[in-house]
């Protein structure tokens, strides 16, 4: 599939004060794109853009919160004019048991990563009609294979992975292409944050070659990039991810024996895991306001 210019495109990308969305941003930006920045750390977000090649902006305002997403949907529009790019990159991770697990951030991890991700479509879906433009949904590892202590991360991911799948369906007559964006361990705020627990750290260096390493940042977000241009249904972070694809049916048993194993394994250990949110992300989303707010550079 042959790559077009992304000059002068519109970008919107949540999740884009650290990690993989500031990236993002930046790459995008050093192509010509025109950057809208949405997040819940203000001050992140206002730094990122400086930094920014193109005419940019951000807004401070929670995925999850209708209201305030459609507020920024129509003050993007009106500070650009158009939208053509939307990356649904926000999201936060919690671990451990699921039996021990802290039911308001297993809930949290839910709604910001498959709900938060709707509602950002819902958003700006009309803007990409217009545009006939693409929607990259940023999904992960977890959609292809079930993991021990990240029940809620799973389900979230498989869960953005299926309504990505069944939007594409339902806009592509009408010129949007949806893609779906796929990410090992990648080297992020969320998986340092994961790592800061033994038990987590120690389960996840256990996994099989090559999904027990940690990936550079740089050449994951290439990769997407290369998929924004390409307006790619799939795009794979790590080289090797599209062979999961093939053998994901086979997964759920193997991960049950094994799982069990590991958990035998580490027993008495996995008493008083933390399961709160993990890394600075996990801490900003934490600390977000109660009522939906929206702040403009």
């Amino acid at each position: 599939m042959s790559r077009v210019s992304l000059e002068g495109r519109v970008a919107v990308v949540t999740g884009a004060a650290r990690g993989v969305g500031e990236l993002m941003a930046r790459k995008l930006s050093a192509r010509g794109v025109k950057v809208a920045l949405v997040g819940l750390e203000p001050d992140e977000l206002k730094q990122v853009s400086a930094r920014l090649h193109s005419d940019s902006d951000h807004w401070h305002a929670d995925v999850t919160d209708h209201e305030a997403m459609a507020r920024v949907a129509a003050e993007v529009k009106e500070r650009f004019g158009k939208v053509d790019i939307v990356v649904a990159n926000a999201g936060v991770a919690t671990g451990g048991p699921f039996v021990e697990s802290d039911p308001e951030s297993w809930r949290r991890v839910i709604e910001v990563n498959l709900i938060g991700s709707a509602v950002t479509a819902r958003a700006f879906l009309p803007a990409l009609l217009e545009s006939r433009g693409y929607l990259l949904q940023i999904a992960s590892l977890a959609a292809l294979t079930p993991a021990p202590m990240m029940s809620a991360y799973c389900a979230s991911k498989s869960g953005v992975e299926a309504y990505a799948h069944s939007l594409r369906g339902e806009v592509g007559h009408r010129g949007v292409k949806v893609g779906v964006g796929y990410l090992s361990w990648t080297d992020t705020d969320m998986v340092r944050g994961a790592d800061q627990d033994d038990v987590m750290r120690e389960l996840r260096q256990r996994l099989p070659w090559p999904s027990n390493k940690t990936y550079p940042l740089g050449p994951a977000v290439d990769r997407l990039v290369e998929g924004v241009e390409r307006r790619s249904a799939h795009v794979y972070g790590q080289w090797w991810l599209r062979g999961m694809q093939g053998v994901r049916g086979y997964l759920p048993a193997v991960i049950g024996t094994v799982g069990q194993r590991e958990m035998r394994r580490f027993g008495d250990r996995l008493e008083g895991l933390r399961t709160g949110l993990v890394g600075a992300g996990g801490a900003a989303d934490e600390q977000r306001p109660t009522s939906a707010t929206t702040v403009r550079k």
